[in-house]
């Protein structure tokens, strides 16, 4: 089922912009008051929406960014700010050395939304953020949990059917792969598909690797109704049930998105 959002990079960007604003930014705040002249960094900034509540701040942003295509849309966007020097759109790999010479230590804040379900690795990777941060610095993470009803990233399928079947990521790897090519999808849509399911990270080994890394939590919510979804599929967000969030591994089935804020 082909979405606005997948097809149309300023939607993409806008729907960014819409959620940081409304959702991310406010989370962010209840334990990390965000003003003017702070450094953010964005790791897998797509089109950079993200940043624009916290340029609106004042702050000084960083958008790092491995897919060329993502990353020119993001200079396209945000060239005000990138003109005016208070942002800057980097396409690069956060591991490489060049990267970490040049801002090791520097960021107040460190923000991932919908990236660490994709990132291979993980165990070295949530540890490898410290490097990055200055005293004090917090990260961010906001991802849907693995085993949610499309925790497989199954949208990005062009059949309706088969877009919309929850759980059938958890399927296994010739089961699943079979019916999306029977759709008729492409091989690079399945390979992406398998990556994400080679890559898809639950709430409990989320936390298990920021107890870990030797992060503490600074704030958590877990939702029912992922807050994207509003502008998505204009259905409004939701939190998870207090009771449901409190249940391991059950509550990762029923919750479409949590937001983390850790600090070392």
């Amino acid at each position: 089922m082909t979405l606005a959002q997948h097809v149309d990079y300023k939607v993409r960007y806008q729907q960014q912009v819409d959620n940081a604003r409304q959702y991310v930014l406010p989370f962010i705040e209840k334990a990390l008051p965000i003003t003017q002249g702070m450094q953010i960094l964005d790791i897998g900034c797509g089109e950079g929406g993200v940043l624009i509540p916290f340029l609106d701040r004042g702050c000084d942003c960083v958008g790092i960014e491995l897919d060329e295509a993502k990353s020119g849309y993001a200079r396209e966007l945000l060239a005000g700010a990138i003109t005016e020097g208070r942002c800057d759109i980097v396409n690069q790999n956060i591991y490489e050395e060049a990267a970490l010479t040049r801002y090791q230590g520097r960021f107040d804040l460190i923000l991932l939304k919908d990236v660490i379900e994709h990132i291979p690795d993980q165990e070295k990777f949530i540890p490898y953020l410290k490097k990055f941060l200055r005293p004090g610095g917090q990260v961010f993470f906001g991802f849907p949990p693995w085993y949610m009803p499309h925790g497989g990233h199954q949208q990005v399928v062009q059949n309706k059917l088969v877009s919309m079947m929850p759980w059938i990521h958890l399927l296994p790897n010739f089961i699943y792969t079979g019916i999306v090519h029977m759709t008729g999808e492409s091989k690079a849509v399945i390979d992406e598909l398998l990556e994400v399911k080679s890559t898809g990270i639950s709430i409990e080994r989320f936390e298990k690797l920021v107890k870990k890394s030797g992060y503490t939590i600074s704030n958590k919510t877990h939702f029912l109704i992922n807050p994207i979804y509003q502008y998505k599929f204009g259905v409004k967000p939701r939190k998870q049930f207090g009771i449901i969030s409190a249940i391991p591994w059950f509550r990762d089935f029923v919750t479409t998105c949590v937001y983390y804020l850790i600090r070392s």
